[in-house]
């Protein structure tokens, strides 16, 4: 999987699909990235909350956000202590109605796919998230969207994709009481012909770009913008 998904709903949409409370400061994201403040719904929460993916801005330092800070693997949730713990106490699901990932075609080229579901329809991560103080003292979240072996769709561009979970998954994923061996049962594949990819725009690649024009089928293109004939 790579560092970008979409969450195009509307805030009536998403309350309808996910029965919460949406806050005003909700807002469609068509370029979700890394340490920028996105939609979560958490255990024993009734409303939508706003956690950093991965990391706050301020420690990126402008540098490349390591997988590990914004992906957790299914396979090794239970083998890290700090995965382990928030696998079992803080469990998130992800809003998302798509997420894009890059296929490289040669050594330095690579082009930018949407995979979407169904018919473009809204879906959720699995995710798991923290609390911890910041160099001021302010108490931050962040969340981590935890991913699985790809799918035969998927795998023609990626060996991993998130974790997609169904709306009966959601509530057991959600509630306290779910039993560990039962959690991890909950984090499969998502079935490949319940989806669909498309190339589109390579100024996803800049996290400042947003907008529904980011969403658009375009032809093939690499992140210099040079078309391609191998698609």
């Amino acid at each position: 999987m790579g560092d970008r998904y979409t969450i195009t709903a509307d805030a009536e949409v998403l309350s309808e699909r996910f029965n919460i409370d949406v806050p005003e400061r909700y807002k469609p994201r068509y370029n979700a990235a890394p340490t920028q403040v996105l939609p979560v719904v958490t255990q024993d929460s009734k409303g939508l909350s706003f956690f950093y993916w991965g990391q706050i801005p301020e420690r990126s330092k402008n540098k490349t956000i390591g997988a590990k800070l914004i992906l957790s693997e299914k396979e090794t949730l239970a083998e890290k202590v700090s995965s382990h713990k928030a696998l079992l106490q803080s469990r998130c699901i992800i809003p998302a109605d798509g997420f894009y990932d890059w296929k490289r075609i040669s050594k330095k080229s690579k082009i930018p796919y949407r995979f979407i579901f169904g018919n473009d329809q809204t879906i959720s991560f699995a995710g798991i998230w923290e609390e911890f103080e910041d160099d001021e003292e302010n108490v931050v979240h962040t969340f981590k969207i935890i991913t699985t072996p790809a799918n035969s769709i998927v795998s023609e561009v990626s060996a991993r994709m998130p974790a997609v979970l169904t709306p009966e998954a959601e509530k057991l994923w959600l509630d306290s009481n779910t039993p560990e061996d039962k959690l991890l049962e909950l984090l499969a594949p998502y079935p490949s012909d319940q989806m669909g990819s498309y190339s589109v725009s390579p100024r996803i690649s800049d996290i400042n770009n947003e907008g529904e024009s980011l969403i658009k089928p375009m032809a093939p293109a690499d992140q210099f913008g040079n078309y391609s004939l191998f698609d």
